[in-house]
């Protein structure tokens, strides 16, 4: 009996130990495999002449195969016998080197470390809808959740260099690595490294409200220094409220003029919209920068739902003049009553700073889950542990794909079965995903489709 060194289960497209250490790939009763078994055999087939060769079946699972030979040798006075005999094959389970690697989880050449300094995690959800898309998690060894981002960990460093360049492609971001020696062979001059690189995200997400230097609003056009960041992709888009004129910022201009958020998520309030009025399109001034045509600039008055019992009312300017009416509720930042503690706000004028900024209009989220008939696929993580403001941010950026055409093109999303398709005689006006847009979930196991359907599909 002869010994195979493969995998836990010989299943079609094994691999198979070629000694010394050289792993190949081989299907069951290929031509690849015999000449493997033949080879173990090989000092024993040295004195007779091999005629033919081929399979026996045996079970897949039993680990075992089965080899039927017939030889010849001349004897006695040229007489020539011939002989059929079956040689049987035992597989035993064994580990490469790669598979070592894999399942100790620690071992590592080099870390993606992906940071952003922000409160909330809407870019990092859209990070990961891309890297799931473009499959770029395929080559990692473990991929790790900490609070403000993610660890990716890879056996070589080229493919974190892979993920580092796609990072850079994807969103404003800038990186920096480094290397430490692990190991050195003196006598073969092999030096072993693990190397860290070091990458970080625009600290702004969408949504924000985001105050310029008076330089960089200057050279965007003369835009307002604030600005709502409307969304986040390979740069950062913003709007002026005042002017519906959009710029586009990205990672390098960033970071020679830095700017932080002025509000975290946490301090959306609700306002009511008491009147508002659709304002006609002013005359551009010279040296201005482009303007949005998918809003509408309006004048608004609002009202804070917390303070419905006083005849206190803001006036804002805003860009959302194309889903606003009398009556809806909205969110928005209170810049009039709050203490805002950014260095280019505390230089400008109190008469460019206006009262109330509107964020989004505000829909009821639990009827929006309910009729949800979508989902979104998650890379396999460790995590350091969820709450439940993490819970509300993925409704957030759930909200924002619905909203958002622009974000959602680049994202696989998948028609959810297990919620009804409902009418539309019921809407009350929140954004929606068309089935065109949703891809079907598929899943093939070999439970469904029988063991040698399966093998038939892969062949």
């Amino acid at each position: 009996m002869e010994y195979l060194a493969a995998p836990a289960a010989p299943t079609q497209g094994s691999m198979y130990l070629q000694p010394p250490g050289t792993w190949i790939q081989c299907a069951l009763e290929s031509r690849e495999l015999l000449a493997l078994c033949l080879k173990k055999i090989k000092a024993s087939l040295s004195k007779v002449r091999l005629i033919d060769a081929g399979f026996i079946w045996t079970e897949p699972h039993s680990k075992r195969l089965k080899l039927k030979l017939t030889v010849q040798k001349e004897v006695i006075n040229g007489a020539v016998l011939q002989q059929v005999f079956v040689v049987e094959y035992l597989i035993q389970s064994q580990m490469c080197e790669d598979c070592h690697r894999i399942e100790a989880k620690d071992f590592w050449k080099a870390v993606v470390q992906v940071r952003q300094k922000t409160l909330h995690k809407k870019t990092f959800y859209y990070l990961e809808q891309l890297i799931l898309k473009h499959r770029l998690h395929q080559n990692t060894l473990r991929i790790k959740e900490i609070h403000d981002g993610l660890d990716f960990y890879y056996s070589s460093k080229q493919h974190a260099q892979k993920m580092v360049d796609f990072l850079q492609c994807t969103v404003p971001s800038r990186s920096k690595s480094s290397q430490r020696l692990t190991s050195h062979d003196v006598h073969s001059n092999v030096y072993n490294y693990k190397s860290t690189f070091s990458v970080e995200i625009v600290p702004v997400c969408k949504d924000n409200v985001v105050c310029l230097s008076p330089k960089l609003a200057q050279s965007l056009g003369n835009m307002s220094q604030i600005c709502v960041c409307i969304r986040v992709t390979s740069t950062v888009h913003l709007i002026d409220p005042s002017t519906l004129q959009i710029a586009e910022i990205d990672g390098n201009t960033y970071w020679r003029h830095p700017f932080n958020s002025l509000f975290n998520p946490k301090q959306l309030e609700e306002f009511i919209v008491m009147d508002i009025n659709r304002v006609q399109e002013k005359k551009k001034p010279a040296g201005a920068g482009a303007r949005s045509n998918k809003h509408t600039l309006a004048e608004a008055w609002v009202k804070k739902t917390s303070e419905l019992n006083t005849d206190h009312q803001y006036f804002c300017c805003t860009h959302l003049g194309h889903i606003l009416n009398p009556g809806d509720l909205v969110l928005g930042f209170d810049l009039a009553n709050c203490n805002l503690n950014d260095e280019f706000v505390n230089k400008m004028s109190p008469h460019n700073i206006p009262d109330v900024v509107l964020i989004k209009k505000s829909y009821d989220r639990a009827k929006r889950q309910h009729r949800r008939n979508w989902k979104l696929k998650e890379l396999e993580r460790d995590r350091e542990g969820t709450d439940t403001d993490d819970e509300r941010q993925y409704q957030d950026f759930l909200e924002d794909l619905e909203e958002d055409e622009a974000i959602r093109k680049n994202v696989n999303i998948y028609r959810n079965a297990d919620i009804p398709v409902e009418s539309d005689t019921d809407d009350d006006g929140a954004p929606r995903i068309s089935l065109a847009e949703m891809l079907e979930d598929l899943h093939i196991s070999e439970d469904a489709t029988g063991g040698e359907g399966a093998n038939m599909m892969t062949e």
